[in-house]
């Protein structure tokens, strides 16, 4: 099944997919851990020293693979949200910095684990997650893309949101038809090429989210075919072939191909 049939199908029926995906057995197992032992804990310390609820915490915001570095996370938890010179506020990886909103020890204490964002919303957090990394390994990164792209959307406020994320870069990149080296570009030239091309206020408009990642969808499977670009073949580039030509070169073709979007 294509990227852009597989994205639609779960998509369309996104709660249904929520809800088999949460009755999976392994997804049942921890979550039922969570859910009876995150309201016990009351410090940074017990927090971390249980190891399956900590990770399951950190696999609901997408950092299961920061899961080992427990020093690094006892450090943005110590240090909060308050303070804007604090490690999570200096970050520029929007997981921490809601992981950190949300396991706000330094303004809550002992009753952080006691606040809905700690509980239920987890739960749903770590369902959402994990439909779209089992998609991934299903259907392929760009359901994987696509599915992240959409939840995350409502929440981009700049052009830098999108730049510190990887996954979101790279649905933009594919949209605009931005080559990779475009990641090497000055981050504020990269900034301006972004703004002056994406309306980002529309992105907090669910229909025109849906018409972005059809889009997408649908540029993936070209691209994953190895369909030719007919302008970039003009310059003898074609299929898989990484365009060397510079940026406002490109970003011209791109307008010649693309027709805005």
């Amino acid at each position: 099944m294509s990227v852009a049939a597989s994205y639609s199908l779960i998509a369309r029926n996104l709660d249904r997919s929520l809800a088999v995906t949460a009755n999976q057995a392994p997804v049942k197992l921890e979550t039922a851990y969570y859910r009876e032992h995150y309201g016990d804990v009351t410090s940074i310390d017990e927090f971390l020293a249980d190891s399956r609820l900590f990770r399951y915490a950190m696999t609901a915001f997408g950092l299961a693979d920061l899961a080992y570095a427990k020093g690094y996370i006892r450090k943005i938890l110590e240090e909060g949200v308050t303070d804007p010179d604090s490690l999570a506020n200096r970050t520029s990886d929007q997981r921490l910095r809601e992981f950190a909103r949300v396991f706000d020890f330094e303004s809550y204490g002992d009753l952080t684990m006691k606040r809905v964002a700690a509980g239920e919303a987890v739960v749903d957090r770590y369902v959402r997650q994990t439909l779209e990394t089992d998609a991934g390994s299903r259907d392929g990164d760009g359901v994987r893309l696509a599915l992240y792209f959409a939840r995350m959307a409502p929440e981009i406020d700049n052009a830098f949101d999108i730049l510190a994320d990887s996954a979101l870069s790279e649905v933009v990149r594919t949209l605009l038809g931005l080559p990779t080296a475009f990641a090497a570009v000055d981050i504020d030239r990269q900034a301006e090429v972004l703004t002056e091309r994406l309306d980002i206020a529309s992105l907090k408009d669910p229909a025109e989210v849906d018409r972005l990642l059809t889009r997408f969808t649908a540029l993936w499977d070209a691209a994953e075919s190895g369909a030719s670009d007919p302008v970039l073949s003009l310059f003898g580039i074609t299929g898989n072939t990484s365009p060397t030509i510079s940026l406002d070169l490109a970003l011209s073709l791109n307008s010649l191909r693309l027709g805005g979007l």
